[in-house]
């Protein structure tokens, strides 16, 4: 395979990929919440299996038969899953992250009144009125 051979669709899977593949290296080195080993090992697997695919797609004909599933259609309606499989991954990383950030809010908003309170109580300058009877 040359590399002018390429078809549209083969590049446009393997930019996805490749920026798919980016943003979970880049969210694991950052140290993001959430951004676990396995799930960059995962988000590896299916996007690189992606792009191997649409580069060399004898690969499915090869993986079919590995698998047992008959014929090339097959490994296309399997292919068609990991790419379901890997939306519903990016949709859940993404209700993780509003989950937390919705969290944080919460837990902000609600102890937020005791927090101004107690510094308002340390800043206030005793006075005869505010002052603990002996």
């Amino acid at each position: 395979m040359q590399l002018f051979d390429l078809r549209l669709y083969q590049v446009v899977i393997l930019i996805i990929a490749a920026v798919m593949i980016y943003q979970g290296v880049r969210g694991y080195v950052r140290g993001e919440t959430g951004k676990t080993f396995l799930k960059l090992l995962t988000r590896i697997i299916v996007w690189g299996g992606m792009a191997a695919v649409s580069l060399f797609p004898s690969l499915s004909g090869h993986l079919a038969r590995i698998i047992g599933i008959q014929g090339n259609v097959n490994a296309a309606i399997l292919i068609g899953f990991l790419l379901v499989f890997s939306i519903i991954f990016k949709l859940l990383a993404a209700i993780e992250r509003i989950e937390r950030q919705l969290t944080e809010l919460v837990r902000k908003e609600a102890l937020g009144p005791i927090f101004r309170s107690q510094s308002e109580e340390t800043t206030e300058e005793p006075t005869d009125s505010n002052r603990l009877a002996p």
